[in-house]
């Protein structure tokens, strides 16, 4: 019964309070999105609206008439003298020329030969000292005899003599790094046979 009456007398006043809430609500928002009532001064800018005419200055330039110039007079003409043609001759004046006999050059005459030259070094190089001879204090000389082909390179190379065989190797392969001039005979190179060379091995101190 209690809760009924409670109901009854809730209703009303629950719907009064959203009526009221309701219009609260209204002015506030009416409040919120009014305009401003200030009023806003239009500020307006001019600048220089009127314009200035500028007078330049014109200068008044005058061609003045050039004056004509008289031209120099021409120089004066040298008259050039002729050399006179010498009325002697040439044999009176330095004596007669002497004739000579024109020498006369046949092919038989002439003869061109090319000296004959023996074969030259070119490139020589020292044997390298061997090793188990430079260990050993072996030293002494070993002799070499060899032949030069027609372009320069050393061939046949023989060992005629050697105080050690521990040099015949080094002196060999020495002689096969030479080059040579060949030979010439009337122009032509040629063989060259028996060049013969000593190598000379010494320990330094």
């Amino acid at each position: 019964m209690g809760n009924l009456v409670r109901l009854i007398i809730g209703i009303p006043i629950a719907a009064f309070v959203t009526v009221i809430l309701f219009f609260v609500m209204t002015r506030l928002i009416l409040v919120e999105g009014e305009p401003p009532d200030e009023d806003v001064e239009d500020r307006q800018f001019t600048i220089n609206d009127e314009v200035a005419d500028i007078e330049a200055r014109r200068r008044d330039t005058t061609i003045d008439d050039v004056q004509q110039v008289e031209p120099p007079p021409p120089p004066p003409q040298i008259e050039r003298q002729r050399a006179e043609q010498p009325s002697e001759g040439l044999a009176t004046v330095m004596g007669a020329i002497p004739d000579f006999e024109a020498p006369q050059l046949n092919s038989d005459s002439v003869n061109f030969s090319v000296s004959d030259r023996d074969a030259q070094p070119l490139v020589r190089i020292e044997p390298q000292y061997p090793l188990r001879a430079a260990e050993r204090g072996v030293e002494g000389s070993c002799w070499v005899r060899f032949d030069v082909t027609p372009d320069g390179t050393p061939t046949n190379i023989d060992i005629f003599r050697c105080d050690s065989s521990l040099f015949e190797r080094a002196s060999m392969r020495a002689v096969e790094r030479w080059r040579y001039n060949p030979k010439v005979e009337e122009g032509v190179p040629v063989a060259r046979r028996g060049v013969e060379t000593r190598f000379d091995f010494q320990l330094s101190d």
